[in-house]
């Protein structure tokens, strides 16, 4: 087990569109086989013309695949690359007025990019994390995350492996690029004009020159898997139908969605046509029930296919 040490870029300077950041990072960072590079995703995006006049709320609208939560003036976005974060990584601090900083078109390619100019530039072989800052679900303040990544593994899947106690671990994997960013942080902040950080100490990390890994994109929940895919607020109506959205997850097995039924007074059972649900023989009670059906079923991933006189039949929903 080895110490590791941050060291924080200095006298960069304002980077501007069609600069040659590697260029201007090699010449300021001592940089040796092994270390890790760790890049603000702003500096990245100035360099590569990510800066766009006109209002903000314009940019995130174009920059946005899916609205999360929205919340008074603020939005919690799934950005066209699969992030999910405030404002669609829009940002409209250390630019000049009336400007915004989108986030870099392909951040692992933007990583690769600066890491293979880099070893052209100084011949040591690093690693490269392009870094944004992220808020969390569960806890309050803001970490720096990678959103971009080159010549390491992003994740450390312990899957198969034992711990001191021999016990089997399954679902242990650190966010190794994630943990580089948030170190490097620490010595950058956000208000000293430092956007690069030099992490010496993981060289075992590091992979050999020409290789450079899945890339930070490999971080990314796929959307089916994200259980947490809408905000509550946003999830209620989603499951009512305004606006309809899938935001659940992935689909949930009949046997789930029966159960959840069952909890609502109603039975259902599975047939070689989907799931189908008895309604009520009251025609005013039958109604309720068969939207509040709908949105049960929308809530666990399934669609109405079909509507009889005393039964409703769902399937899975298809994209």
């Amino acid at each position: 087990m080895t110490g590791l040490t941050a060291t924080p870029v200095t006298g960069i300077g304002e980077v501007r569109s069609g600069d040659d950041l590697a260029a201007l990072l090699a010449a300021a960072a001592d940089l040796a086989d092994g270390d890790v590079l760790v890049v603000t995703s702003k500096v990245v995006s100035k360099a590569e013309g990510r800066v766009v006049g006109g209002d903000k709320e314009d940019a995130v609208e174009a920059e946005t695949a899916a609205v999360v939560a929205r919340r008074g003036p603020t939005t919690i976005a799934r950005h066209r690359l699969g992030l999910v974060m405030a404002a669609a990584g829009v940002d409209t601090s250390n630019t000049e007025p009336g400007t915004c900083v989108l986030l870099p078109l392909d951040p692992d390619r933007s990583a690769r990019a600066l890491r293979d100019r880099l070893h052209a530039l100084t011949g040591a072989n690093v690693a490269v994390l392009v870094s944004d800052t992220f808020g969390r679900a569960w806890r309050l303040g803001q970490t720096d995350v990678a959103i971009g990544a080159a010549g390491i593994e992003v994740i450390d899947d312990h899957a198969g492996r034992t711990d001191t106690h021999g016990n089997p671990l399954h679902v242990t994997a650190p966010a190794v690029a994630d943990q580089l960013t948030a170190a490097a942080e620490l010595v950058q902040g956000k208000t000293t004009g430092v956007p690069a950080t030099v992490v010496h100490g993981l060289g075992r990390r590091v992979l050999p020159r020409g290789e450079h890994g899945p890339g930070a994109g490999a971080l990314i929940r796929p959307e089916a898997e994200d259980m947490f895919g809408l905000g509550a607020r946003e999830a209620v109506m989603s499951a009512l139908g305004d606006p309809p959205s899938p935001g659940f997850g992935a689909p949930a097995p009949a046997e789930d969605l029966l159960a959840a039924f069952a909890r609502m007074g109603h039975h259902g059972e599975e047939t070689d046509h989907g799931v189908r649900v008895v309604l009520p023989v009251d025609p005013r009670a039958g109604g309720r029930a068969e939207a509040m059906l709908e949105a049960a079923a929308h809530a666990h991933g399934w669609q109405r296919v079909a509507t009889h006189a005393d039964s409703v039949t769902f399937r899975v929903a298809t994209p």
